[in-house]
């Protein structure tokens, strides 16, 4: 489909005009900190602190089914209320030394405080990783030739080539038609939920279901492939945000569905 046919086809769907915010400006992290304190009945927690305070805490119980980000706030802010900033200071370098491949649930707990430090990374708005949906259809948006899986997976630069593919394919589109088409990607290719009262336009927008299988099969396993924060401002909308570091086990998020 031609540049102008997708054009006019997104022009039906756009949302309002989001207003004009400077998510720069918005950035809650410290100089020199890689991640923003997650803020919680009047503290301001380090990821280490949040994970610390939710394994002393709620570890058992957040174990299934994945609570959802807004489920893992409520779970926190029971845990500072019971522990107190006294009891997290004391059991913070214990719970540091612990190793994620020996105790589970300690590594469990590291992605879940890492999930909240992503959601608070703005202030005046919320984020969270994009889904295997929403990067597999910026992939299928973008330039990026389509390989058999295992020959581009041997490709010397195989990285660069998919972040470009990334970057490419969440500039093409509003941010809000991302959401919307990658929504029925996790539904078609992923096992999702399926969002059928989208689907006129997904099949419109991505028609190649050989396209749509390799940009999905490329992205839903890679996790060690970064890709931007979807930001949502309390004003309204959604923008991209930056490209977080990557989670306690050293891979970013990709999660089915949106987490917020």
């Amino acid at each position: 489909m031609s540049t102008t046919a997708l054009d006019a086809l997104y022009a039906q769907v756009q949302s309002a005009p989001v207003p004009v915010v400077s998510l720069s400006e918005m950035d809650r992290r410290r100089y020199g900190d890689d991640f923003p304190t997650i803020p919680v009945s009047g503290l301001e927690l380090t990821p280490a602190e949040a994970a610390a305070a939710l394994f002393e805490t709620a570890a058992e119980d957040l174990a299934l089914p994945v609570p959802s980000t807004d489920a893992l706030y409520v779970a926190l802010t029971a845990a500072v209320n019971t522990l107190g900033p006294a009891g997290i200071a004391d059991i913070t370098p214990t719970f540091e030394g612990l190793g994620g491949d020996e105790f589970p649930e300690v590594a469990e707990c590291r992605r879940f405080a890492y999930r909240l430090a992503l959601s608070f990374w703005y202030a005046g708005a919320r984020s969270r990783p994009m889904t295997a949906g929403e990067v597999g259809v910026a992939v299928y948006l973008s330039s990026l030739d389509r390989y058999r899986s295992a020959v581009f997976r041997e490709l010397p630069r195989r990285k660069l080539m998919l972040a470009r593919a990334i970057h490419e394919g969440v500039t093409a589109v509003p941010t809000e038609t991302l959401i919307r088409l990658g929504a029925v990607m996790s539904g078609e290719l992923g096992g999702a939920d399926r969002d059928r009262d989208r689907e006129w336009l997904y099949r419109q927008a991505l028609p190649d279901y050989h396209r749509r299988r390799f940009a999905f099969d490329l992205i839903r396993w890679e996790r060690s492939q970064p890709a931007p924060l979807i930001v949502r401002p309390d004003t309204g909308g959604y923008l991209i945000g930056l490209t977080p570091p990557p989670g306690p086990d050293g891979r970013w998020l990709r999660p089915a569905r949106a987490e917020w």
